[in-house]
């Protein structure tokens, strides 16, 4: 409660500077090399040719106006897992896209990530349990 506190007075008595990183105009192209180059440290962004099917099914569609999420490693600020750390001079590959129309946002996957992780062989659901005294067992 006191952070909450601490950081509501703060918002409260401060002037922001804040400010997007890429205009809302801008193209996917764009954004996405804003996102790689300002936030990554990218010194380029190369598509593939199935993101570059994607990203014409997407202007298509009228998505091209919706801000833009990158879906990449969290081992790295690049695309590849082994660049640890802060690299530079590397370049951002684009996979495919995928408009989030309910969401409102574009996905960019950035190399070979799993974007929705299964569940093991015996889900932890199995091992909960619930005595006669009403206590709860198995809990991580």
């Amino acid at each position: 409660m006191e952070l909450a506190k601490t950081v509501c007075g703060v918002i409260d008595s401060s002037e922001s500077d804040f400010a997007p990183i890429y205009p809302d105009d801008a193209t996917v192209e764009e954004k996405i090399g804003a996102i790689a180059g300002k936030i990554y440290g990218a010194s380029g962004v190369s598509f593939t040719n199935q993101a570059n099917k994607s990203l014409k099914e997407i202007k298509a569609l009228g998505g091209d106006k919706m801000p833009v999420c990158i879906a990449k490693t969290q081992y790295s600020l690049s695309d590849d897992p082994a660049l640890l750390g802060r690299p530079t001079g590397f370049t951002v590959t684009i996979r495919d896209l995928k408009l989030s129309s309910g969401a409102g946002f574009v996905v960019a996957y950035a190399g070979d990530i799993m974007t929705m992780p299964g569940l093991p062989k015996v889900p932890a659901a199995e091992k909960i349990d619930v005595d006669d005294n009403a206590v709860i067992h198995g809990l991580f």
